[in-house]
């Protein structure tokens, strides 16, 4: 299904760098609308992992950088992957005091987690563990490109709305289109449309990765713990992140902006926690 949600957003994607360039340049902006799309299908495949990880300002966790972070999380990552049956994927900190993390990648071989230094203060080893287990289950799930991809699109659709407006202005009334009202309207539609495919691809698939974490870590009661943490610290401590790039973390951070309050990409928090607890009952 999740592949199958990926040909249909990589799609979308084409079909609405098409309709950009039909409002900005008629016929001769349709080509550019199709080069575009298929250069944009190709880096959201291939790219769209580096770009999450540096526009989160991740850092290397490794033996030899950010040594400390790797001697905790990487033993507990590397015991969940065995059970999960999957390969050890690289491993990231965000120098941010908010707690959050996110898992990104094409597939399971070319993945990534990422985790806050907010995170690493404010839960313990159990909670901790908790929370790499759901960024894994995103990967188990085949969740990663498709977000990765939501991500990119998100940007790109909400590029082209301004790229309309701003070089829409066509006065060409014979065959070719276009027109200031066109890009207008793009302007207006287009960031509403990213975040309607962020929402629709977000909501359900935590579900799955609080319940794959609380499967593999054999402890939903620290998926319940780790998320009430995360609720109550994340809206405490603003977090600089992208509405195009929200739906990826395992909770929607605050950053102030009005726009990201008027669209949910993710389940309640409360929703989630009850879900849990319903399946341990």
């Amino acid at each position: 299904m999740n592949s199958v949600k990926t040909v249909l957003l990589l799609g979308l994607l084409s079909g609405l760098f098409l309709a950009g360039g039909q409002a900005v340049g008629g016929r001769g902006g349709l080509w550019i609308g199709l080069g575009l799309a298929l250069a944009m299908n190709f880096f959201s495949y291939f790219f769209s992992e580096k770009m999450a990880l540096m526009s989160s300002g991740a850092l290397p966790v490794t033996e030899s950088e950010n040594a400390n972070v790797h001697a905790r999380i990487a033993p507990m990552t590397k015991a969940l992957c065995e059970k999960m049956g999957l390969p050890m994927p690289r491993l990231w900190v965000i120098p941010e005091d908010a707690p959050n993390a996110f898992a990104t990648g094409r597939n399971p071989s070319h993945s990534s987690v990422a985790v806050t230094g907010g995170l690493l203060e404010l839960m313990d080893d159990r909670e901790l563990e908790a929370v790499i287990g759901h960024e894994l289950g995103h990967i188990l799930n085949r969740d990663i490109l498709i977000s990765s991809i939501a991500a990119t699109m998100a940007t790109a659709i909400t590029f082209v709305g301004r790229m309309a407006f701003f070089f829409g202005g066509r006065h060409d009334d014979e065959e070719e289109g276009g027109g200031l009202l066109g890009g207008l309207v793009m302007m207006i539609v287009a960031p509403i449309a990213a975040m309607l495919i962020q929402m629709a691809i977000s909501r359900t698939r935590e579900y799955g990765a609080d319940g794959a974490s609380a499967k593999y870590t054999g402890d939903s009661g620290a998926m319940v713990a780790a998320l009430q943490k995360l609720e109550m610290w994340s809206k405490r401590i603003p977090m600089d992140v992208s509405p195009a790039a929200a739906h990826m973390y395992i909770i929607k951070p605050f950053n102030g902006q009005s726009m990201m309050r008027l669209f949910s990409t993710h389940p309640s928090t409360e929703e989630r926690i009850a879900r849990l607890r319903q399946a341990r009952a």
